[in-house]
C-alpha cells in the first residue's frame, strides 16, 4: 500500500480502478489515485471527451466506454448521477461480477421542510440497494458523505487529516477500499456493513459532513 498519495513509484499492490461517471466524484478521485500510482481507467458515454483531462495525467490514466471500463478493471468505483444507476448497473452487472464494486452515489432528494433526504426512503441504505442489484460483486461504500468540491484539494492540502467513512458486508472489499480512501488522502472510518451504513446517505448523520476520524466516530454514535 502506498503511503504518499503523490509519489510516482510503482508498487506490486497497484490496482486496476475503473471509474464510471468521470464527474465532479470520478475525476478528483482518478487524480488522487494515479499519483498514488494506481492504473486508472475512466468510463464515460462519449470517452473522446475526455482527452484533454486525462492525457496530462499520464500513461497510468485513460478514457474508455463503460463496459469496457467495468471489464479491465479489478475495482470499479459507481460516480454516476443516481438516476442514471440503475440503468448502469442492469447492463454491467455480468463485467462487474467478482469485483470490488465502491458506491460513491447518493440517492439525494429534498423533504417539503427543505432537508436531504434519501429517495429510497427508511429502511433501506444505498449500499444495499446496489448489492441487491450485483450480487455477483463485493460491494462497498465510501466518498458518497464527503463534499465533492472538497475531494480533491483537503486530499492533497491536508492528506490524512480528514476522515471517510466507509462500509461493506465483504472484509476484502472493506480492505480495498479503506486502501484506496488512504491513498486519495483521506483516512477512512469504518461503520460496519452495508445496512449499518445510513449514516452515509443523504440525512444521514455524516452526510456532508467534513471531520476528523474522531469527529466523524462520534457523530455517527460509535
Amino acid at each position: 500500500m502506498n503511503t504518499n498519495t503523490n509519489t510516482d513509484t510503482d508498487t506490486d499492490t497497484n490496482m486496476d480502478i475503473g471509474i464510471l461517471g468521470a464527474g465532479n466524484i470520478g475525476r478528483p478521485l482518478g487524480r488522487h489515485w494515479v499519483a498514488a500510482g494506481h492504473r486508472v481507467t475512466f468510463g464515460s458515454r462519449d470517452p473522446g471527451r475526455l482527452a484533454s483531462f486525462v492525457e496530462p495525467l499520464g500513461e497510468r490514466a485513460r478514457a474508455a466506454a463503460y463496459a469496457e471500463t467495468a471489464e479491465a478493471s479489478d475495482v470499479v468505483l459507481l460516480a454516476v448521477p443516481h438516476p442514471a444507476l440503475d440503468g448502469l448497473l442492469r447492463r454491467l452487472a455480468g463485467a462487474l461480477a467478482g469485483k470490488t464494486v465502491i458506491d460513491a452515489s447518493s440517492p439525494i432528494g429534498v423533504s417539503d421542510d427543505g432537508l436531504f433526504v434519501s429517495v429510497l426512503g427508511a429502511g433501506l441504505t444505498q449500499g444495499s440497494w446496489t448489492a441487491e442489484r450485483l450480487p455477483g460483486s463485493a460491494v462497498a461504500r465510501a466518498f458518497c458523505h464527503f463534499p465533492d468540491e472538497l475531494l480533491w484539494s483537503r486530499g492533497t492540502r491536508q492528506p490524512h487529516f480528514w476522515g471517510v467513512g466507509t462500509a461493506s458486508d465483504d472484509p476484502g472489499a472493506g480492505k480495498v477500499t479503506e486502501t484506496l480512501v488512504h491513498d486519495a488522502g483521506f483516512v477512512p472510518v469504518p461503520l460496519g456493513g452495508l445496512k449499518e451504513s445510513s449514516a452515509l446517505d443523504p440525512g444521514g448523520a455524516l452526510f456532508g459532513h467534513v471531520s476528523t476520524p474522531a469527529g466523524l466516530r462520534a457523530a455517527a454514535g460509535l
